[in-house]
């Protein structure tokens, strides 16, 4: 099938507000009246609130108000996407180094800063765990002391358990003829955005409006309408342009917050958080995971035997979800005969995580991956071939009771090792790795839109979508113009306004251009079915010709029309137009582990070639491949960026980041000189995207996701190509040159 629009490299509608600094972000917006909030944080892990002395704050000029959580409504407002247990301001206790404990309204930001400083707080210091093993001592303190519900185990720090499993593990590991055991460690990460945490709130209309960059508008209208005892119809959310969220803006952080003070005071109210304050915002759960594998002698899987923890904060924020879906896959890519995955969510003193690209699956396609290539050198079966041997065929099952495999891995995997040159001579000191990342994208989710065909031929979609960097607007605009045959350039998008636009899940998963795209397409196709049946009703004569629509023209009873044409003679002159509803909705299984089939598997195959400095045990990637399975590219030159992007991040929990604790629990490296990024010195010196389509995807003209498929499988891959060059196996990140020197100096000695 020839397109006129998918699959061309239309460059991002958004591209030259960016690069000039004239898009709009909330950060730069002013409302008449407003007030500027800025946030006091506990300076402990845990403590008891004694007393806050905000007398002197008050008498700054310019100063509004100091709140506290005894000036909230009582008992304290709580919010959250899953659950309800994170307190607008810290309610008696604060429980993590960060947590705000008041917040200073004031007409501008320098007095607002100004009374911070005069607030005076008086702690009782507490215990704090900040690490997963003193977390889960018998007697550690309690994070959530009164926080008891379907995530928690009665005093404990467990946020949550989820069991997965098939087949008889037992039986299969004392039948394999040989096992592998070994423990695999994933750092803290921050999700490190360009723009910083923001928000404004004003009241609307009887109830509040709130401008954010949200990934998930809808989302945060459901957290805040719950947590204020407000109808939806009183809350209306504006998603604004995202200067990077990378799911740290995907639930609610500081909005719950702005929406109580804009109602409070009756005055528009904006937040913005300094880069440093980030830090105490969201994060990425470290995790540890203890695989069990057991092999025949051909290097066939018999078993999988897989224990998940996650340290995931203070509060639950979308933890469980996180922990749940990523251990569902905590097999990986292979098939395995007999599974069992048990995974626990943990409750720490530590700033609460949340969702992050990939959605827990680079913590556990770390330890699937790296315990695939620990097995083929014990067995001695080259990395490439162990995973062939074990990957399943297109149309096979790979978990019992989900979507069989939705495309060709084999012909993936293929690529990215010819890409990367595997099996043929390299020179000394260079070594190569493979891994495959997978991830499932949100099941049983829902997607409407709304596609208007103007009277003079144009067209206007409408999306839940955010468009947060990955090129939503421009890809749902191709997606409308090849479904409805108009040019890209007469099709115009409105975006993640809760009050314009109809029901969308979430701006997540990489699910998008599946879920989303298909509503599009439906939308645009009863545009077409509602035009055919005006060209019945003003030309039939008796007869149903065929109605023929394409690019823009309806051909019918002999004549040839325009839209606009069509559109004229139907309702007169500039009287009226077509609107087109589109749904797309996943299904939804009573008793399915994870609620829902998969609409497609996202999956990545990457290859990595690096060199060490031994006497600096500084890591450099000479080559990094990434072939991902995507079905049909919507927008090559977007997908290439949404590879690259991905990878990128992907070089930083390999190399680089990690949010270190110290022992009283406070975040000793929060802020841009002390925790490192990658940048341009880092990047690989050939960097590689390639492409499988074979148009067998779920979503519009056979695609499938992309977006976080690019982060997945980095660290794997780069780990066991260090090992080739080194042959010193790394089982916890990052790769930084100081723990590679420390290893090279261990096997010296």
């Amino acid at each position: 099938m020839k397109f006129d629009v998918v699959g061309k490299d239309i460059k991002r509608t958004d591209a030259l507000k960016k690069v000039t600094g004239t898009l709009d972000y909330v950060i730069d917006q002013k409302m008449q009246g407003m007030l500027y909030g800025k946030l006091l944080r506990s300076e402990h892990a845990h403590a008891k609130i004694v007393n806050v002395d905000a007398s002197a704050a008050k008498e700054i000029p310019g100063v509004y108000d100091v709140i506290t959580s005894t000036d909230l409504p009582q008992p304290v407002p709580r919010f959250g996407p899953i659950k309800q247990d994170q307190p607008l301001l810290a309610d008696r206790v604060v429980n993590y180094h960060g947590e705000p404990v008041a917040v200073v309204l004031a007409d501008s930001e320098e007095a607002a800063q100004k009374a911070l400083k005069k607030i005076k707080v008086e702690y009782e210091k507490l215990p704090s765990v900040s690490k997963l093993d003193d977390a889960l001592r018998a007697d550690a303190p309690i994070v959530n002391p009164d926080s008891i519900g379907m995530y928690e185990e009665l005093g404990s720090n467990i946020c949550g358990n989820w069991k997965f499993g098939w087949g008889d593990v037992e039986a299969k590991n004392r039948a394999s003829s040989f096992m592998l055991k070994n423990v695999y460690e994933f750092p803290m990460i921050h999700h490190f955005p360009i723009e910083p945490f923001s928000c404004i709130c004003y009241p609307e209309n009887g109830g509040v409006a709130i401008r954010s960059p949200i990934q998930h508008p809808f989302i945060l209208r459901r957290v805040v309408a719950k947590a204020l005892h407000m109808e939806l119809s009183q809350v209306r959310v504006i998603g604004n342009a995202i200067g990077g969220g990378f799911g740290g803006k995907g639930y609610p952080k500081i909005e719950p917050l702005t929406a109580y003070l804009a109602l409070h005071t009756g005055k528009p109210v904006k937040i913005v958080l300094s880069l440093e304050e980030g830090f105490f915002s969201a994060r990425r759960s470290s995790s540890r995971v203890t695989m069990n594998t057991g092999f025949d002698l051909e290097g066939k899987i018999q078993f999988q035997d897989v224990k998940v923890e996650f340290l995931v904060g203070a509060y639950a924020d979308t933890a469980p979800r996180v922990a749940s879906k990523s251990s569902y896959l905590g097999c990986g890519p292979y098939v395995t005969p007999n599974a069992r995955i048990d995974c626990r969510a943990v409750y720490s003193h530590t700033v609460p995580s949340t969702a992050f690209r990939g959605f827990g699956m680079p913590q556990i396609v770390w330890a699937v991956e790296s315990q695939m290539n620990e097995a083929s050198k014990v067995l001695g079966i080259d990395p490439l071939e162990i995973r062939l041997r074990n990957l399943p065929k297109k149309g096979e099952i790979l978990v019992p009771g989900d979507r069989p495999v939705d495309g060709d891995w084999e012909q993936g995997l293929r690529k990215a090792a010819e890409t990367i040159g595997w099996g043929t001579e390299k020179p000394d000191g260079i070594g190569r790795g493979i891994a495959i990342g997978i991830k499932n994208p949100i099941p049983a989710s829902l997607s409407k839109s709304i596609v208007k065909l103007h009277a003079d031929g144009s067209v206007t979609v409408s999306v839940g979508t955010s468009e947060m960097g990955q090129g939503a607007r421009t890809t749902m605009g191709q997606i409308a113009a090849e479904s409805i045959g108009v040019p890209m350039e007469r099709v115009s998008l409105i975006m993640a306004d809760t009050g314009a636009v109809p029901f969308d899940t979430a701006t997540a998963g990489s699910r998008s251009t599946v879920a989303m795209g298909n509503a599009v397409v439906s939308a645009c196709h009863d545009i077409k079915e509602q035009l055919t049946e005006m060209a019945h009703e003003l030309f039939a004569d008796g007869s149903q010709e065929e109605v023929v629509i394409s690019r823009g023209t309806i051909e019918a009873y002999g004549k040839s029309l325009s839209y606009a044409d069509i559109l004229a003679e139907y309702f007169g002159p500039n009287m009226g137009e077509v609107v087109g509803n589109g749904t797309y909705k996943g299904s939804k299984i009573e008793g399915h582990p994870v609620g829902g089939k998969a609409d497609f598997w996202e999956i990545v195959f990457t290859a990595a070639e690096v060199s060490v400095d031994t006497e600096s045990g500084k890591v450099y990637t000479n080559k990094l491949v990434n072939v991902s399975d995507v079905g049909c590219i919507i927008n090559p030159l977007q997908a290439e960026a949404q590879e690259e992007g991905a990878a990128i991040m992907g070089m930083g929990h390999t190399f680089m980041e990690q949010m270190v604790y110290d022992d009283s629990g406070r975040l000793v490296n929060g802020g841009a000189l002390d925790y490192r990024v990658p940048t341009i010195m880092d990047i690989p010196a050939e960097f590689i995207s390639k492409f499988i389509e074979n148009r067998d995807g779920a979503g519009p003209f056979g695609a499938k996701g992309i977006g976080e498929s690019g982060i997945i499988a980095i660290a794997p891959a780069v780990a066991a190509a260090v090992n080739d060059t080194l042959g010193i196996r790394f089982r916890q990140l990052p790769l930084s040159a100081e723990n590679v020197w420390k290893e090279l100096h261990r096997e010296s000695k």
